[in-house]
């Protein structure tokens, strides 16, 4: 006669040993990222005339613009300038909250023998 309830094999146990890693790595997840929010990624453009600085969240926080970068006959550089470090700070958060990500999700293929 076959059980009532459950999975044969002892699947119930696995379920559980289951629940709690991803449990687990949603807690490491989100302290990942309050982490990653409060890191600040520094980028500069024009070999260094412009500099920007943005958070993990992605929140521009500080624009540095050295004297000499101000020319007022080329406003379009200095703009691109802008661009190209707010960007490339951008680039640097997104790059960290991959890596973040990618260690996070790493370990899913350990996942109670599982294969997606």
């Amino acid at each position: 006669m076959a059980k009532r309830g459950g999975f044969p094999g002892g699947m119930p146990g696995n379920m559980n040993n289951l629940m709690k890693q991803a449990q687990r790595m949603q807690r490491q997840m989100e302290e990942s990222q309050k982490e990653l929010e409060t890191k600040e990624f520094k980028a500069s453009a024009g070999g260094g005339a412009v500099e920007a600085t943005v958070t993990g969240s992605k929140k521009l926080t500080a624009i540095t613009i050295a004297p000499d970068a101000v020319d007022p006959d080329d406003v379009e550089m200095l703009q691109d300038m802008i661009v190209a470090a707010v960007n490339e700070a951008m680039d640097q958060a997104d790059k960290a909250q991959g890596d973040i990500m990618g260690k996070m999700t790493g370990g899913l293929g350990g996942l109670g023998g599982l294969s997606f």
